[in-house]
């Protein structure tokens, strides 16, 4: 593919900034520098807002955000932050079991669309219990909450305390009742800035993929780096980041269907949401 000319690519761009997108963002801070790529580091749900309202061309955000608004967004091909099995920062934080929970109060992360969308369909369509829910961010509700969701470096920091009975990891719960990994964030670009950028838009993707292999194949010094921010071990982080996947793959593509099939009939989202409009090198597409 062709080089494009520096001047003529300019992007805003969103990065979450928590641990498990190290493997990516590290080599990125590195390696890339291109002054025009204009980088914001925020939690999902900000960045979510941000693509939402034009604030940004594209980021890593939500999947959830992609389905509650899919006449805005592509997705880039084959990136993720998903997992196949445990995903080991993304849990529900109980002082009972989850079967025990209906009618207690639950405690909701304000950071991911997506893990509040995902531990009500484990708790409602799994486990047939419907808890009290509220936002995390409600101080004074935190000492008499029964459970509390918490994602990233707040789930990491919690899951040491071992302050509750149960750590329930929610992609871990999504396949045992679906046999799929889960997709937690999606690399999503304005369709708009697709349309007129397309250039851009596929060096930006390619220099992404490129990060993400470098960072898979330097991952033990890329964890000296970040570990001490949790705080935790190198080991502790290595065997984590071990088990975050970033591709997205005919199989998780499927668990993203999946997903968003739940939502739809839960009427949380559009049905529009479906079929998913993807865009990248992968897949070379300069045309739809």
């Amino acid at each position: 593919m062709d080089t494009v000319n520096e001047v003529e690519c300019q992007a805003r761009i969103g990065m979450v900034n928590f641990i498990n997108t190290a493997p990516l963002y590290e080599v990125w801070q590195e390696k890339i520098k291109r002054p025009l790529w204009q980088i914001t580091e925020a939690a999902p749900t900000t960045l979510n807002r941000m693509l939402y309202k034009n604030e940004l061309d594209l980021g890593f955000v939500s999947s959830h955000e992609y389905a509650a608004h899919p006449h805005l967004y592509r997705l880039l091909d084959n990136l993720s932050i998903s997992a196949t099995g445990p995903v080991g920062s993304v849990f529900l934080f109980s002082r009972l079991k989850p079967e025990e929970l209906g009618g207690k109060l639950v405690l909701l992360s304000s950071q991911s669309q997506t893990s509040v969308a995902l531990v009500k369909i484990i708790l409602e369509e799994f486990y047939h219990v419907f808890p009290d829910y509220a936002v995390n961010n409600r101080m004074q509700e935190q000492g008499r909450a029964t459970a509390v969701l918490a994602i990233g470096d707040d789930a990491l920091r919690l899951l040491r305390e071992k302050t509750y009975s149960y750590s329930l990891d929610l992609s871990e719960l999504w396949q045992r009742q679906t046999d799929l990994p889960f997709v937690f964030a999606v690399w999503a670009v304005r369709e708009e800035f697709w349309q007129q950028n397309k250039a851009c838009v596929l060096e930006i993707h390619q220099e992404l993929l490129r990060c993400v292999t470098e960072g898979r194949n330097n991952l033990r010094p890329i964890c000296e780096v970040v570990a001490p921010r949790i705080p935790m071990s190198t080991a502790a982080c290595y065997d984590y980041l071990c088990g975050m996947e970033y591709d997205l793959s005919p199989l998780k593509k499927q668990a993203l269907e999946t997903f968003f099939s739940l939502l739809i009939k839960r009427r949380e989202v559009p049905s529009a949401a479906l079929p998913i409009k993807y865009c990248g090198v992968e897949n070379n597409d300069m045309s739809n």
